[in-house]
C-alpha cells in the first residue's frame, strides 16, 4: 500500500515536472538574451530566486494533488482534479507565450487565467480538505506576485 501511495506522488511529480520543463525550452534570465535585454523593473528580483522558488512550488503543488487523490470520496474531488489539471496546463502554456513568443501582453491575460484557476482550486478543495488548499497558498501568493511582475515587465518594455 505504501508502495502504492509513493507511485502516485511520483505521478504528480513528474506532471509538474513536465511543466516545468517549459522554462527549460523556452529559459528566462541570462540564457535568453531577449529576456536579458528588456527593461527590467525595480521589483524583479535576482534571477537566481526562481529555480528554488519554483522548485519548492512545484513540490507543494505536485502534493496538493496526492493528498486530493487519497481523501474518502467526495463530490467535489472530480471538480478539483480539473482545476489542478487546468492551473497546471495554464502554467505550461505562459512560459512559451512570454517568453517563446515574447509577448508580454499576452502572458500577462494567461497568468491571469493561471491565477484565477489557482483561486478556484483553492476554493473548491478547501471544502474537501483545508490542508491540500493550503498547500497551494504559497503558489497563489507566487503567481500574484508575478502577475504583478509580468504587468510591470510589459509595461516597462512597450
Amino acid at each position: 500500500m505504501a508502495l502504492n501511495k509513493i507511485a502516485v506522488w511520483v505521478i504528480f511529480y513528474l506532471c509538474v515536472s513536465v511543466a516545468a520543463s517549459s522554462g527549460f525550452v523556452f529559459p528566462l534570465g541570462d540564457a535568453n538574451e531577449w529576456f536579458a535585454a528588456l527593461n527590467r523593473p525595480d521589483i524583479a528580483p535576482p534571477n537566481w530566486v526562481f529555480g528554488p522558488v519554483w522548485t519548492i512550488l512545484y513540490l507543494l503543488i505536485a502534493t496538493s494533488a496526492y493528498r486530493l487523490t487519497q481523501r474518502p470520496a467526495h463530490p467535489l474531488v472530480p471538480i478539483a482534479i480539473a482545476l489542478w489539471a487546468l492551473q497546471l496546463a495554464l502554467n505550461v502554456i505562459w512560459t512559451p507565450v512570454f517568453s517563446g513568443a515574447q509577448n508580454l501582453g499576452g502572458a500577462l491575460y494567461y497568468i491571469i487565467a493561471l491565477w484565477v484557476s489557482i483561486l478556484a482550486y483553492i476554493a473548491i478543495s478547501w471544502r474537501v480538505d483545508r490542508w491540500i488548499s493550503y498547500l497551494m497558498v504559497p503558489y497563489f501568493l507566487w503567481v500574484s506576485f508575478a502577475t504583478v511582475l509580468n504587468y510591470t515587465y510589459w509595461q516597462a518594455n512597450m
